[in-house]
Parts: C-alpha cells; structure tokens; sequence
C-alpha cells in the first residue's frame, strides 16, 4: 500500500526547532498535488506509535503530526527525526506557550491540537485520527480529495471496527437506513438494542477538513463555523477507517476503566438516545454491578464477534471486511532497527 513516498521535508534545524515551536507551519510539497496530513493527540506505547505513524506514512501522508499527551517510555528518535512528521510533547510548557491551562478533557485537547495544526498548514487537507485508527484507501488519498468539488469543506471517512481474534477481520459500517436496527438487533440479540449500529465505539467516522476557510472549529467527529454546527454531508467511500477499538477482551478490559470515567463511554446526558434506552455508560455500569466481569465479558464477546454465532451471522450478512495491516512490516521499513 505504499503509494506515495514523497511528501514535504525540513531542514534538520528547521525539525529540531519545530518540536517546540508551534507557529510553524507546514510546506506544501508539490502546488499540483493534493496534500494531506493527519493530527492525532496520543497517550500509549512507543510501539503502537511506531505502527500507527509507519502505516499513515507508508499510505502517503504528507505529515504527521503527532501530539504526546503524556511521556512515552523508551526512544522515539526516530519519530522526531523524521522529516514527514512533527512530534510535540503535551508538557506544562506546552501549554503555557499556547496561554492557557492543560484542559482536563482529553476531547478538549484533541480539538485544541487539531485546531492548532489546522490554522497553521499550508497542507491541503487535514484529518485528526487517534493511535487505533487506521487509514485503509482503496485508491491513493491524494487523488480522491482532488476529486472532491472546491465547495466542499470537509469529507467524513466512516469507521469498521475490529473484531476478536486478531486476524485483521473487522465488522462493516451499517448505514443509516429504516432497516439497520432490525439488522443490528438480528446480530447480537442481547445487547443490539443498547449498542448504536452494532459498534462499541463511534460510527460517526472522522473528517478530512479542506484548509483555508474561516472562523473554522474541528471538534473531531463534526465541525462548527462561526460558532455554529456546520453539517459534512459529504462521505469518501473509497476510505475505511480501520478502528483497533477492542481487538481482544484484554485490551478492551485494560481500557475499559478509562474510556468509562473519562471516554468515550462515559455518561452524557446530551447524547441522543432512543426514548427509555440505555446509554453505555449506564449499561456497563449496570452489567458490572450486577455480573462483574462476567457480565462485561458476555458483552464483549458478543458485540466483538468472540462468539462463533455471531461472527456466522456477520459473515451470512457480508459483514466482514479483511484489512491486514502488516504493521511490523511497516515499522521495519520506515523505522528500521527500532522493532
């Protein structure tokens, strides 16, 4: 999958001091190609950041930006040397130099991160995608947002989500449709009703947002201009978003914790929500009171497809799409010698 390598490059001076110095910006590597580059604010290993930057590199991303927001153990040289991707450390100082308090939200960060880069890129694109999320093209990325009409501002990619089992299986999107419910309620009979589309985690996707318009907010799943919500109605089906949300009950349970107090599941009552229907905060909270870990376990492996009945009825249903990522195939060839 290795469709573009080039893609704009400093100076070494210009990449040292660009760790900490965010009035950078970007340098757009050729004015006919259509550039793009991702964002993405990261707490996790120094490997999963070694895969998750080889694998946008090796797709053709122009830049990579990441933002560390909490130290990572071990030595990511290779990240800060490279010349396609920008690393800066979230620290006290970071902070102080943007002119306000670290927020407490991780989502406000993300934003606040996404934001920064996007009003300072000479890219023609950017997009914030997290460490689990995956870029998988059917056709170079370039050549599809040069397609997209100049009117439009930004175009969302939708997400699969990775089942169990760790063979690169992932369960489709379900677009939106008078009959996804019935579907979803037919796949996981216990806990469909509970679960939007059948997915742990988002389905709204995530944007690519065309630079240069004004007064412009990205708050990563939707943007805002001019403090109103602005509606990207516009899909780029040609781009799965591969999301290694919880490809096995360890690594679920091990973020579990997390994403219940101050993720993705925790408890908004601004949510939308079928009338007398459970949030997924309330029901985890509920199968965990009740059942512990038996309870949540019962629901990961339904949901994650654990359960061999349901992974027939994904594949009777063709839902099931197979992405294999080769990702230490990716660190090895854009970091070498650091597996």
């Amino acid at each position: 999958m290795g469709y573009r390598s080039g893609g704009p490059r400093l100076s070494g001076a210009e990449s040292d001091r660009d760790q900490g110095n965010d009035e950078l910006t970007d340098t757009a590597a050729n004015p006919k190609t259509t550039t793009w580059g991702i964002v993405s604010t990261i707490r996790a290993p120094r490997q999963d950041i070694l895969r998750f930057a080889a694998h946008h590199l090796d797709i053709g991303a122009d830049r990579i930006h990441i933002f560390l927001d909490e130290p990572v153990q071990g030595d990511i040289t290779a990240l800060r040397e490279h010349p396609r991707i920008r690393v800066r450390t979230c620290d006290a100082a970071f902070w102080k130099r943007r002119g306000r308090d670290r927020p407490d939200k991780h989502q406000v960060r993300q934003s606040s991160n996404a934001n920064l880069i996007y009003n300072r890129t000479d890219l023609d694109w950017v997009a914030h995608i997290d460490v689990d999320e995956f870029l998988w093209p059917m056709s170079p990325i370039s050549d599809l947002l040069s397609d997209i009409p100049d009117d439009i501002p930004a175009v969302r990619v939708r997400p699969i989500e990775a089942l169990a089992g760790g063979a690169d299986l992932y369960k489709a999107f379900i677009p939106e449709g008078k009959h996804r419910q019935a579907l979803v309620e037919s796949l996981y009979p216990s806990f469909g009703s509970y679960v939007l589309a059948g997915f742990m985690s988002h389905i709204q996707g995530k944007l690519f947002v065309r630079r240069g318009q004004k007064k412009l907010s990205d708050r990563i799943h939707n943007l805002y201009q001019h403090g109103e919500f602005l509606p990207v109605k516009t899909e780029l089906p040609q781009v799965d978003l591969c999301h290694r949300h919880a490809p096995d009950w360890e690594h679920w349970l091990a973020h579990y914790r997390f994403r219940l107090e101050r993720g993705s599941y925790q408890a908004s009552p601004d949510r939308p929500r079928k009338v007398g229907a459970l949030d997924k905060f309330e029901l985890f909270s509920l199968l965990e009171a009740e059942y512990g870990l038996d309870g949540l376990k019962e629901f990961y492996d339904e949901i994650s497809a654990a359960d061999p009945e349901v992974l027939e009825r994904l594949e009777d249903n063709d839902m099931i799409r197979h992405r294999p990522l080769d990702l230490d195939r990716k660190v090895a060839k854009h970091f070498p010698g650091t597996i």
